[in-house]
């Protein structure tokens, strides 16, 4: 009888750090062993050579997120989960919203029923936290932290969502006294609700104009300000899907100041632009509007600057799906409306990992290692998941991609997500995981996904370790 449950033959593992050659021993879902030449498996995967990386932990996606009616949310996480392992994600960590007048442990519990025996690969929750009463800050959330909900989002925009200065504040002060990390939206609700008013006076509803209510001025308002207030309470914070040059110059200054800021970029900021929200007055825009939009070819280049530099910590994809067709999705009730009510975010939960490899480092933008670093080890030290996620190492679980190096055209009819299209349709990509392994069982065999619904299991986080935690 086998000691090994699998071996992978061949690999050309790649970690944060290294890359080495070894065969990978899989036992009860964990990496056991790393070696040359080790004894036979009950299974065996040839990888023939193929680099074989951590699993992606996608620290940043919404799936079956409570939508104002019509709209709903077109992954659940049956079929969110089923995308993801197709395209190498092994963990994902949507959120669990709370609406204002909700407390956080009916949103947590409401979240936990519709993942209930859906989910395909592991997944842990942040907390949104939009009504931060005495009952809230001084009970609840320090409980829940307590229990292992260690990540939370606070909103600067948004009607529904966004705090105030003082609020945000009082929910930064629980998470330097409880060891948790925050998460910030940052754009000037103000300035947005201005510039949207006097578009919409001028009819310009179109959703190009989407770009021109978000400028980049107000993304880096809300960064500077998120920073400041960070450090008077003294404590990280991370500054999510940054899209520019405005407010990668004030997460610089920040590091620049010893300051402990982190910063997510994601995919739409690498590969769109706002021309992709229309140049005309034509709908088909609606399909990229997410918040903060696309900018242009030259913040690209920043942003990929950022991803080499070490600037980013974290790629995330932010997949907010929505369909284009049909009455829940991008035209709600079936009426195409103005930018102010489209719903916001872009299909990517699937395609996250691939983009990155082909034109990070197939392209030679960015190593293998840093490959890793932001899309598997970094978001799992960030939200309490490492070394058990994230990690090619003994006593890690076995969450693993195989590559295929093979050029090919992506269109939305290869991918597995409920989406009717993805704003990456016709690019040209080099790469694609040849296997996913969700905890040793093969999830996706590089043609059909092979997954079970419920095989995945929800993971209580630990305290984030970025950077050590400081108290008093």
């Amino acid at each position: 009888m086998s000691a090994f449950d699998l071996v992978i033959r061949n690999a050309r593992a790649v970690t944060a750090s290294d890359i080495f050659d070894c065969d990978i021993a899989v036992k009860d879902g964990r990496i056991v062993q790393l070696g040359q030449d080790l004894p036979a498996g009950a299974r065996e995967i040839d990888a023939a050579g193929r680099h074989v990386t951590p699993g992606g932990v996608d620290a940043h996606c919404h799936l079956d997120q409570p939508e104002p009616p019509p709209v709903v949310m077109a992954d659940d996480f049956d079929t969110g989960t089923r995308s993801a392992a197709c395209g190498g994600t092994t963990t994902v960590i949507p959120f669990a919203l709370q609406h204002k007048g909700q407390s956080l442990r009916e949103a947590v519990a409401d979240y936990h029923q519709r993942a209930e025996g859906k989910a395909h690969v592991d997944y842990s929750f942040h907390l949104i936290v939009s009504d931060p009463t005495p009952t809230v800050l001084e009970e609840e959330l320090p409980a829940l932290i307590r229990e292992g909900y260690t990540s939370f989002k606070i909103y600067m925009t948004y009607d529904s969502l966004k705090l105030d200065d003082g609020q945000i504040l009082d929910v930064l002060s629980v998470a330097r006294e409880h060891g948790a990390m925050a998460m910030i939206h940052a754009e000037n609700a103000d300035c947005i609700e201005w510039l949207s008013k006097r578009l919409e006076a001028a009819g310009r509803t179109a959703p190009r104009w989407h770009a021109h209510a978000r400028p980049m001025l107000v993304e880096r308002e809300a960064t500077h300000r998120a920073i400041a207030l960070s450090e008077l309470v003294d404590v990280p914070i991370l500054i999510v899907h940054v899209s520019g040059r405005e407010a990668v110059e004030q997460i610089r200054w920040a590091r620049a100041h010893g300051l402990n800021v982190f910063a997510e970029t994601c995919p739409q900021y690498l590969f769109l632009t706002a021309e992709d929200l229309g140049i005309d007055d034509s709908y088909h825009g609606a399909k990229c509007v997410c918040s903060p939009p696309p900018r242009d070819k030259r913040n690209q280049q920043v942003i990929w600057n950022g991803l080499a530099d070490g600037l980013f910590t974290v790629f995330s994809s932010d997949h907010a799906p929505y369909k284009f067709d049909g009455t829940e999705g991008k035209k709600p009730g079936g009426e195409e409306v103005g930018f102010r009510h489209i719903p916001n975010g872009i299909p990517g939960i699937e395609t996250r990992m691939a983009l990155l490899w082909s034109e990070g480092v197939m392209a030679g933008r960015i190593t293998p290692q840093k490959f890793v670093e932001l899309t598997s080890t970094n978001p799992a030290k960030a939200y309490g998941l490492h070394p058990r996620k994230g990690s090619l190492a003994v006593g890690a679980d076995a969450d693993l991609v195989i590559w295929d190096e093979r050029e090919f055209v992506l269109t939305n009819a290869q991918l597995h997500h409920n989406v009717d299209y993805t704003p990456y349709e016709g690019m040209h990509l080099t790469a694609w995981p040849g296997m996913t392994l969700s905890r040793g069982e093969v999830v996706w065999d590089g043609r059909d996904f092979t997954g079970r619904q419920g095989a995945g299991r929800f993971l209580h986080c630990g305290t984030p370790t970025l950077v050590p935690r400081r108290r008093g």
